[in-house]
């Protein structure tokens, strides 16, 4: 059982890292560091079709490998 969740833990990560990776960036340089975070705070810059999709995706796997990682530290404390 503790191995099973091991390996879904691994597939989570690889997943949640190609996902990050696919995402665009959402500032652009210095100016966008500074002027971007208010943009995105007021929702100026709306996501829509794909951005919206990784946006969703990246949540879901991020919560899937926080559980799996309490789960399979719990499995390998109990054994």
């Amino acid at each position: 059982m503790e191995t099973l969740f091991t390996i879904l833990l691994v597939i989570f990560s690889l997943g949640l890292i190609a996902v990050v990776l696919l995402q665009k960036g959402k500032s652009a340089g210095l100016s966008g560091a500074i002027s971007g975070g208010a943009e995105h705070l007021f929702g100026k810059q709306k996501a829509r079709g794909l951005d919206l999709f990784l946006q969703r995706l990246t949540v879901g796997l991020a919560v899937g490998f926080f559980v799996l990682a309490m789960v399979v530290a719990y499995l390998v404390k109990a054994a």
